[in-house]
């Protein structure tokens, strides 16, 4: 069987944990790993392993796969394997949101971020939102216990990214701020739509919400463009904005 290519879905927000009763995102990411009864491993790092977090994750995750989690803030009982092995033999990673500079500077501490890009080369499926959004993309519009600033991410893809866009207007006016003063062209995308993304290239752009969009944002001719993007409601076959998917 040929391995799948590399694949990283990131939500502007939504899922499980953001969205009780919609499964469209859920449904979605499970769905690209091609497995029937596919292993799903949850980092819940950006919020320093909360349980509410974990325990929300299993009840959403446990009649339709084989979830697990890794633990970098608390001790793990009755688990024997090194957690580079354990990621590893994943069908799917699903990173949490949170604080994104906590997330990053723990990953790089235990190494975690050189085993999910191992993850990722392998085909392993790769998704999260919010903190577990921005961490894919070389920069990022990230806000935690203060205004929105930059940061730099894991750089698996080339781009920068913000997100909760339509919900938080400041988002919105950062990453304009911060597009003037340098930073990378890139992507945005509301609570509910997903930016898909295979090897590097932007496949597609999916929603749980029939309103939710993802934009395009460059910075051209000394202003700031965003364009809004084609999005696959998930609940219908019809898109809902009919703008091409840009390069």
């Amino acid at each position: 069987m040929s391995q799948r290519p590399p694949q990283i879905v990131a939500f502007g927000g939504g899922g499980f944990s953001m969205e009780a009763g919609n499964r469209l995102l859920d449904d979605y990411v499970l769905g690209l790993t091609g497995v029937q009864r596919p292993r799903v491993c949850f980092l819940p790092t950006a919020s320093g392993d909360a349980d509410h977090y974990l325990t929300r994750f299993y009840r959403a995750f446990s009649g339709c796969s084989i979830p697990s989690h890794v633990s970098l803030f608390r001790e793990e009982r009755g688990e024997d394997r090194p957690f580079a092995q354990r990621l590893l033999q994943q069908d799917l990673i699903y990173v949490g949101g949170g604080s994104l500079r906590s997330l990053l500077g723990t990953w790089r501490m235990h190494g975690v971020d050189e085993i999910l890009a191992e993850a990722w080369s392998r085909g392993i499926v790769l998704c999260g939102l919010s903190a577990g959004s921005l961490c894919w993309f070389a920069e990022a519009v990230s806000q935690f216990n203060g205004p929105p600033g930059r940061a730099v991410g894991m750089g698996l893809l080339p781009f920068s990214n913000a997100v909760h866009y339509d919900s938080n207007p400041e988002r919105r006016t950062a990453y304009h701020r911060l597009m003037t003063e340098g930073m990378l062209d890139g992507y945005a995308a509301a609570d509910g739509a997903a930016l898909h993304f295979v090897g590097r290239d932007l496949e597609r752009v999916v929603s749980s919400r029939p309103e939710a969009l993802a934009y395009r944002v460059h910075w051209s001719r000394g202003k700031v463009v965003e364009t809004p993007l084609e999005t696959r409601y998930l609940g219908s076959a019809e898109p809902s904005s009919t703008t091409a998917l840009a390069a």
